[in-house]
């Protein structure tokens, strides 16, 4: 799937670059996004996008931590998490919060969107500033609510390798719509759905429909 952090930044980098416009006024100078590694365990995580790419560092640092992963989906922890990294911080943090001190990044607020089976996608943003109040942490997620949908789908059509004809099958089956279903929503033959959806868990590396379904989910191509 290559190398997430230096092909999706590119990629996605108009729009996360007006992302960020929309966030000056609140100093808001980095965003990264987290998802599911397809190919890894429930926890596993990587760099889906990040804006500006000097931010790299902070966003691999952060999916290779167990920061907001397993223990804090299995909690009632919020899907909204307001952090002044800045304080009562180590000197010698090598982590990720050592490396967003680097940067001159104080605040961080994370926004999670679950995906089916203990998956998610996570947009942090980072401040060089503290927060005032909640109020801006609430304002800040309320924009990463709007932004989502163009940003879900631009990381959908770039970091999927599934065809147009795939993705559909692969949606169908997900609302539980048998081949030959399908294959009359498709204006198809059933066999030809069965092709497309061989196809696709080829190219997800699964043996089984159920588990590209997951797969595709959590690369937000379905």
């Amino acid at each position: 799937m290559g190398d997430p952090v230096n092909f999706y930044s590119v990629c996605l980098d108009g729009i996360l670059s007006d992302w960020l416009a929309t966030l000056r006024e609140f100093a808001v100078e980095a965003v990264v996004v987290l998802g599911p590694d397809p190919l890894g365990g429930a926890d596993d995580r990587q760099v889906v996008c990040v804006h500006p790419p000097m931010a790299s560092d902070t966003a691999s640092a952060l999916a290779a931590s167990t920061d907001f992963s397993g223990a804090w989906r299995d909690s009632d922890a919020p899907l909204v998490a307001w952090q002044h990294i800045a304080r009562g911080a180590a000197l010698h943090d090598t982590g990720w919060r050592g490396l967003a001190r680097a940067h001159g990044f104080q605040s961080m607020v994370r926004v999670e969107f679950p995906l089916p089976a203990r998956r998610s996608f996570e947009c942090f943003m980072f401040s060089p500033r503290e927060l005032i109040d909640r109020a801006e942490a609430a304002l800040l997620a309320w924009s990463t609510l709007s932004v989502w949908p163009l940003v879900r789908r631009s990381i959908a059509d770039e970091r999927s390798a599934l065809s147009p004809r795939e993705r559909q099958c692969l949606a169908l089956a997900f609302d539980g719509h048998t081949a030959r279903e399908s294959a009359s929503r498709l204006s198809c033959t059933e066999r030809t759905v069965n092709y497309h959806l061989a196809n696709a868990m080829a190219k997800l590396r699964v043996e089984n429909k159920l588990a590209a379904i997951q797969r595709a989910s959590w690369i937000g191509a379905i």
